[in-house]
């Protein structure tokens, strides 16, 4: 077996100001996305590291080849700095190679990164509203991620895998869900639903086919975490669903279909439906009470690729 073998830093919080915009990003009929201002660019990164010669580290105690976890940290924040790009993903894939450059006895990494949203805010302007430039509000809704995977062998770089996502998303829809047909034994106390609400929690990942399209630098082919959120609620709100399961079926079919640079999507996904408290109320005619669903909590996990969105009738991209 091959030894696991790696150390780094988590927790790198950086805050830049007025990176480069992001511009000129394909529309889609879903979403109004077309770029956002980086007037801060944000995110919370975690650096692994690995090579032969940081064996007799862990084995003899010999730090001779070790680069401080803290020395990793501010290589990190003063790379941020150099950066000229516009995407989580090209300043990881940035960071990450000047790492293998500068540090002969590093031959892999491993670089990640969360987004720390910020939002815009409405200030009076001439008797309108308009986005604060100055001003902003950290955001507890979801976050963009990337991850990214390096090697070096003898003087070339090459990027292994690299992965793009949204964790965090949270979507209620009221009406026009439902749950029957399953399967009923003497384990089964869940009633069918044929109209609920239904409150769900996803994280949703994707892979490009050519990593030059993760590095933004042909927008045209950079998948912007905005506008797959927004497929996903757009999908919730015109499919009336059987099951968390078809949702995120259909969701990832309407993805791969926007997206040809995309060879797979996945999905994570978690039921946190309400439960029903007051089925009807007197002085309204569909309002009801609900409180919050009791763990645990039920769990979907789905990957699709292109051989999906070829093989099913509805292509969803018309």
């Amino acid at each position: 077996m091959k030894r696991m073998m790696s150390y780094g830093k988590a927790d790198v919080w950086v805050y830049r100001t007025y990176a480069k915009p992001l511009t000129g990003v394909r529309t889609i009929p879903e979403s109004v996305f077309t770029g956002r201002k980086n007037t801060l660019f944000c995110m919370n990164v975690k650096v692994a590291v690995e090579g032969e010669e940081f064996l007799s580290s862990f084995k003899d105690g010999d730090n001779t080849f070790i680069v401080a976890t803290d020395s990793m940290k501010n290589f990190i924040l003063k790379h941020a700095g150099d950066y000229e790009g516009a995407t989580q993903e090209g300043f990881l894939e940035f960071v990450g190679r000047r790492f293998l450059e500068t540090y002969s006895q590093m031959t892999g990494i491993k670089i990640s990164g969360e987004q720390i949203p910020f939002d815009e805010l409405q200030v009076p302007v001439n008797d309108k509203f308009e986005p604060s430039p100055f001003v902003f509000r950290y955001s507890l809704n979801e976050q963009a991620f990337s991850s990214i995977e390096m090697k070096r062998s003898k003087d070339e770089i090459t990027t292994n895998d690299q992965l793009s996502g949204l964790k965090g998303l949270k979507l209620i829809k009221v009406r026009g869900s439902s749950f029957y047909g399953y399967v009923k034994d003497e384990y089964t106390t869940l009633p069918e639903s044929y109209d609920r609400p239904l409150f769900v929690f996803l994280n949703i990942e994707w892979r490009y086919q050519d990593i030059e399209n993760a590095r933004g630098n042909t927008l045209d082919g950079y998948v912007a975490a905005e506008q797959v959120r927004d497929i996903a609620y757009t999908v919730l709100h015109e499919e009336n669903s059987p099951s968390i399961q078809n949702l995120i079926y259909r969701i990832g079919l309407r993805i791969l279909g926007r997206f040809p640079q995309l060879v797979e999507v996945r999905f994570e996904s978690n039921n946190r439906t309400w439960e029903t408290v007051l089925d009807e109320i007197p002085s309204s005619q569909e309002g009801k009470v609900f409180t919050e669903p009791r763990p645990p909590f039920g769990f979907q996990c789905f990957s699709m690729t292109r051989e999906d969105l070829q093989t099913d009738g509805n292509h969803s991209n018309d």
